[in-house]
């Protein structure tokens, strides 16, 4: 019989389930981990330090690029923060705006976390299901922003601009014929909240499918039951948030326990693991999924019932309008001075913290009283949650570390910021 030795094995870049930029040093006796020590820094991006070097508003579409799966959340903290600074108030239909954002970008994220971690431990299908709604979510985007990832839609003191009254078409082609593109464009001939609401109504349907595929599916109870187990006390004390945390059993979402923007007034759970395992994990993600769908209803009756201003009218923070800024002297001087030399904050510090969908993302600035922040600082969840790897993982197999990277949710461009 041939002896088991120790290895050394380099699980990554290149891996699939490292998804090109997690270097993973193993060390393993036979198949099973000893060691698992992750080496950070392949997509180090220098956020924090290009934000000296910008304006407040050039900065904030560096935040779509940190975890660029949640890009709306991202700049979500920022703009909080800043207006912690500046003590501006956001008008309420603003708020509700971007609560509804939040949430599709939570869809966005879970669904990408979901695809892509049934396509590591084996699930092809997952992913093509999951990309079809994200086709939706995308669109969702870009009717708002005109970009279909980096949105840069949230502003401080608001949102860039109001949702629109009508959704682009598709147009007949080679490929499709004219009755085809008459059947796409069905919910397309309305408002974007029209076609938002007609997205809520299906997406339910679309969760249970996953489930059907996955939540009984014996092979992905074999790669996910059992494994990477996290009591809560470790939970807490390895600075767990998100789903994270509340798959080891922990109720705590900023959400519930820290309401910002609107979400005090919105009805939705919060749901929980029992045993911290990989498949509670899954359970909670995809259960949030519909409390986010659930949210997004509620922001959807609101805002077609409340029109009203969607940002700040303080044209020291936030340009004018596009006539008025043509029609008068002194708008046309507001709006030079805002994007040639941005606003002064004053001086002081903040702190400000959204649930985003991978558990509590933070900016942290203090400024000096320039137009530029003095020092900013990201609280990345997934830092935190990739540090515990090596606990997670000891004593599993090869196999079972592609299921504890999967359950992670890990995009690097945060943790490398």
């Amino acid at each position: 019989m041939a002896e088991i030795k120790n290895y050394t094995l380099n699980f990554g870049p290149q891996h699939p389930a490292a998804h090109g930029v997690l270097r993973l040093v193993l060390e393993l006796d036979g198949e099973v981990i000893q060691r698992a020590d992750p080496h950070i820094g392949l997509l180090h991006r220098a956020t924090e330090k290009l934000a000296e070097t910008k304006t407040y508003i050039q900065s904030l579409p560096y935040m779509d690029r940190l975890d660029y799966v949640s890009m709306m959340c991202n700049e979500h903290a920022y703009c909080l923060a800043i207006e912690k600074l500046l003590g501006i108030q956001v008008p309420e239909r603003a708020q509700y705006i971007r609560v509804m954002y939040a949430e599709i970008t939570r869809l966005l994220n879970h669904l990408l976390w979901l695809g892509a971690h049934g396509l590591d431990c084996g699930a092809m299908n997952m992913l093509i299901y999951c990309f079809r709604e994200r086709e939706d979510l995308f669109d969702m985007y870009e009717a708002v922003s005109g970009a279909r990832m980096h949105a840069a839609y949230f502003r401080p003191g608001g949102v860039y601009r109001d949702l629109p009254d009508s959704m682009p078409q598709y147009k007949a082609s080679k490929v499709r014929n004219e009755r085809e593109i008459k059947r796409m464009n069905d919910e397309r001939s309305g408002t974007l909240l029209d076609f938002v609401e007609s997205f809520t109504r299906r997406f339910p349907g679309y969760v249970d499918e996953y489930e059907t595929l996955l939540t009984d599916n014996r092979i992905w109870k074999q790669r996910t039951v059992g494994i990477g187990v996290v009591t809560p006390e470790r939970a807490l004390n390895l600075g767990f948030t998100g789903p994270m945390l509340r798959g080891s059993g922990i109720a705590w979402d900023l959400r519930k326990t820290q309401p910002y923007e609107v979400y005090d007034r919105m009805d939705f759970d919060i749901p929980l693991g029992k045993e911290g395992d990989c498949y509670d994990r899954y359970l909670v993600r995809v259960q949030e999924m519909r409390e986010s769908n659930r949210i997004i209803q509620q922001c959807v009756a609101w805002l077609r019932a409340n029109p009203g201003p969607v940002i700040t009218d303080n044209h020291k923070v936030a340009p004018p309008s596009r006539e008025s800024m043509k029609s008068n002297m002194e708008e046309l001087i507001h709006h030079f001075k805002l994007f040639s030399e941005g606003f002064r904050v004053p001086e002081g510090e903040a702190y400000a913290a959204v649930e985003h969908p991978k558990g509590e993302f933070g900016i942290y600035i203090v400024s000096d009283g320039a137009n530029k922040p003095y020092r900013l600082k990201i609280r990345a969840p997934g830092f935190s949650h990739l540090a515990s790897l090596d606990e997670m993982g000891r004593g599993h197999m090869i196999a079972d570390a592609v299921a504890i990277i999967g359950t992670m949710d890990i995009v690097f461009g945060e943790i490398d910021r």
